[in-house]
């Protein structure tokens, strides 16, 4: 994790480098700044900068995915509320996202949350507009 903050500090300074220099050169050529301007027009866009960076490092923050989110197989059959046979029975049959190092099965919970919601069932409503828009798509002659 410090590494992370490390290489994102490293890139996020010269990502701040670039855009402060890239928002002076706008910012001088969109207007008529004096020399006597600069300092004050530099300080303002350097806070702006700073707080970019501060959103985003706070941003990557929250979005960095941890480690505990690989599960064992028993941690996927809990999390799932399926049993540990069921579950090898759906990786026999290639029915469940899974990765296997050696003799280990590891599975993603952002991959089962996300093979669960693919599996969801249209209401009759849902079905019954569809059906709706599709014969109204090919109604012929009318």
């Amino acid at each position: 994790m410090l590494l992370q903050h490390f290489i994102f500090n490293s890139i996020a300074t010269d990502l701040n480098n670039n855009i402060l220099l890239h928002i002076i050169s706008q910012k001088i050529t969109a207007m008529d700044i004096t020399f006597e301007q600069l300092p004050k027009t530099v300080k303002e866009i350097s806070d702006k900068v700073n707080n970019i960076e501060r959103l985003l490092l706070a941003k990557s923050e929250t979005a960095q995915p941890e480690t505990t989110d690989l599960l064992t197989i028993k941690q996927a059959g809990e999390f799932l509320t399926l049993s540990v046979p069921t579950i090898y029975g759906l990786v026999q049959r290639a029915e469940i996202p899974v990765n296997k190092r050696g003799k280990r099965l590891y599975f993603s919970k952002q991959e089962l949350t996300d093979w669960i919601k693919a599996g969801r069932k249209k209401t009759v409503d849902e079905i019954s507009k569809e059906a709706d828009r599709h014969l109204s798509k090919n109604k012929k002659g009318g």
